[in-house]
């Protein structure tokens, strides 16, 4: 497996993890009262969409040849290591 498919695969197990915690949230939503659920719904939305991301990142990761891939990683790194942030902090948030 080269790198580039062993990073691809690591993000891609990110990116099912966090799916999971969001439907483990989204399960915790439909158990809140009103008031909890409105704030609860926007960390929710702001997950998916950090979410969203990650998968376009890895999208365009995919996408790119072997060589590109090379130059293109350390911006990868810190794209991914910013959606992850705001992910995690969003997630922190709802808890």
């Amino acid at each position: 497996m080269t790198d580039k498919e062993q990073y691809i695969e690591k993000a891609k197990a990110k990116i099912d993890q966090w799916n999971a915690e969001i439907e483990k949230m989204k399960a915790k939503i439909d158990e809140a009262g009103a008031d909890a659920k409105i704030e609860q719904q926007k960390q929710l939305d702001e997950m998916r969409v950090k979410r969203d991301e990650a998968e376009e990142k890895l999208k365009e990761m995919r996408a790119a040849s072997d060589d590109a891939w090379a130059d293109m990683k350390s911006g990868f790194d810190k794209a991914w290591d910013n959606i992850s942030g705001a992910f995690q902090n969003a997630m922190s948030r709802f808890k």
